[in-house]
């Protein structure tokens, strides 16, 4: 089945732009897009898009504050939202992933790194452009006060599935380097996110940065 895609961008040409794009890929399919936040926030709770394609700066709510209403800590069936923009500022990505964003790409990232983002948050994976993650993950966590502590003591191989979680791998990628299978790495993944408190693989990043495991 086709990944279901929102757009929300105040832009036309940028709208009509990304969903050629996307719809010219295989197994994409762009079924709404809006051109400011509240209207995303709308059609993202009319439609349910298996993931959503937000920009940042947008008239009537920004793509952050649209992030927090349809993926924040307090959303109980939280949708899969990737940001895009063309400001490569840290406080706009600290400000995207604190409010639920599954990914985070700048708009030259190239068809084939958005197409990634797409396929990856759909699948539950993460994936923040390569040419800001390991700066921004870094400071996001010099600038907290201290990371939070597990409920539970952290398995030997959870500690080494979580290094390349937050060097940005995929599942697959994870599973060849330890030798593991792929459903082998989702169930850390899972007991992971579950002794952390984390909602996804970008938390968990954040917090393996938080604690200098990176």
């Amino acid at each position: 089945m086709s990944i279901r895609v929102l757009i929300a961008d105040d832009q036309h040409i940028v709208r009509t732009g990304l969903t050629r794009l996307l719809d010219a890929q295989p197994g994409i399919e762009v079924v709404g897009a809006a051109a400011d936040g509240r209207e995303a926030v709308r059609l993202a709770r009319q439609l349910r898009p298996d993931v959503c394609l937000f920009d940042i700066r947008m008239p009537l709510m920004d793509g952050i504050e649209a992030t927090r209403q349809l993926a924040g800590p307090d959303v109980a069936d939280p949708l899969p939202i990737v940001v895009i923009t063309t400001f490569d500022l840290d406080e706009y990505v600290h400000g995207a992933l604190k409010a639920g964003a599954r990914g985070f790409l700048l708009k030259d990232a190239g068809p084939v790194l958005l197409t990634q983002a797409i396929r990856a948050a759909a699948d539950g994976d993460a994936l923040i452009d390569p040419s800001v993650t390991v700066r921004l993950l870094a400071a996001f966590a010099h600038s907290q006060n201290g990371a939070s502590q597990p409920l539970e003591p952290l398995t030997a191989r959870e500690e080494e599935v979580l290094v390349p979680v937050a060097q940005g791998r995929t599942n697959d990628e994870i599973a060849t380097e330890l030798h593991i299978s792929t459903s082998t790495v989702k169930a850390h993944l899972g007991s992971l996110m579950r002794k952390l408190g984390a909602r996804n693989r970008v938390e968990l990043a954040m917090w393996a940065h938080e604690t200098r495991r990176i």
